[in-house]
């Protein structure tokens, strides 16, 4: 494998230009002040701007929440919303009507999802018609950057997000589980299972190859548009599984080397804590110290809110964010002091009495405290 360092490839690459103008004035932008400027206080992600300085609570909709869907969450406090619409509604027209909608209800778009751009299998392990989809995210990409939203996230899972079956936590709710000799991948209606989820066993190597010939192309795209791309952690992270390893997005060291071959700005972290801490040691940093290294770098753009009952090999249950092995007043502390101000959302809920509305109630209020604890609000 050659050399990995983006400037070899790259040269002379423009720096990342201004964001293009927002369709709504929700999704507009200007240059980034240190105070309270006429569009609100800059964030994390460069072009966004919040009603309140400090770290923002975010919670995910549908493109087709109701009314009252709208209304809780304003209820809540939150103002980003993270949504998403199928391939096929990937369009200049869909997403300035999208943004328009959830603008009326005094919220703004921080992540618009194509999960056809996502855990590209197709990408992470050069199959047939990884050219195809590489040419579907830049796209994607750009059309984000049309439309005034300039974050993104993208996993580079080859065989999808791996759980057993469903297990109890506390109070009898129901969560996600993870037991290493019972688990399948999924993703995207697909299934993957051990040994070899694709016929082979793949080397880190050719997966390092692949990385880089996607990022080779995504890069100047990214900058050119102003879009931010944080990366998320594999799900779990660690362990080889279906014959893939998980070594680049799964361990600390495979980060840094992957944003230091990227070399931008736009390229970045979104820091699912639930899935860093699946891996305990195995990740290779503790998850107060990842944030530590990636918020200094300016390349954390967002955070999920996610706590595990034990890590790996264990094996875990997903549980209540004040419930699992993780202190989360820690992490929320780790954020504040690092001077993060981006979003902050929950993350596979456990089930509930009361619904979905019931959990996102409670993680968001759980979430809210602890802010004003650590920022002293």
């Amino acid at each position: 494998m050659q050399t990995i360092t983006r400037r070899g490839f790259l040269g002379t690459a423009a720096a990342a230009v201004a964001a293009t103008q927002s369709v709504a004035a929700a999704q507009e932008t200007e240059p980034v002040a240190a105070t309270r400027s006429a569009k609100g206080y800059p964030i994390s992600v460069p072009g966004y701007f919040g009603s309140k300085p400090g770290i923002q609570l975010g919670t995910q909709l549908p493109a087709n929440a109701s009314e009252e869907d709208m209304q809780f969450a304003r209820q809540l406090g939150v103002e980003w919303v993270m949504t998403s619409l199928p391939a096929e509604q990937c369009t200049l027209e869909d997403y300035q009507a999208l943004i328009r909608r959830f603008a009326n209800h005094g919220l703004k778009i921080y992540r618009l999802a194509n999960n056809s751009c996502h855990n590209m299998e197709e990408v992470t392990l050069n199959l047939p018609g990884r050219d195809k989809k590489i040419a579907e995210y830049i796209d994607y990409i750009r059309l984000l950057g049309k439309v005034g939203i300039y974050y993104s996230t993208y996993a580079h899972m080859g065989n999808g997000i791996w759980s057993s079956g469903r297990e109890e936590t506390r109070g009898g709710a129901s969560a996600r589980s993870l037991r290493l000799d019972t688990a399948q991948g999924r993703w995207a209606g697909k299934t993957w299972k051990n040994p070899l989820s694709h016929g082979r066993r793949y080397s880190e190597e050719e997966l390092w190859d692949n990385y880089v010939y996607f990022m080779r192309q995504v890069v100047p795209v990214a900058e050119e548009a102003g879009v931010y791309i944080g990366i998320h952690p594999d799900d779990p992270p660690v362990y080889d599984l279906g014959g893939v390893p998980r070594s680049i997005f799964g361990h600390f060291d495979g980060y840094v080397r992957a944003l230091e071959f990227a070399d931008s700005p736009n390229i970045g972290v979104c820091l699912c804590v639930g899935s860093w801490i699946e891996g305990g040691a195995g990740t290779g940093k503790h998850v107060l110290d990842a944030i530590r290294h990636f918020a200094g770098q300016k390349k954390l753009f967002k955070i999920h809110f996610r706590n595990v009952s034990a890590p790996l090999p264990e094996g875990f249950v997903e549980t209540f964010p004040d419930d699992g092995y993780v202190d989360m007043s820690q992490v929320m502390r780790a954020l504040h002091e690092s001077g993060y101000t981006g979003a902050v959302i929950s993350d596979h809920l456990p089930r509930m009495v009361g619904g979905r509305i019931a959990a996102e109630a409670f993680a968001l209020g759980y979430m809210r405290g602890l802010i004003q604890s650590v920022s002293g609000e």
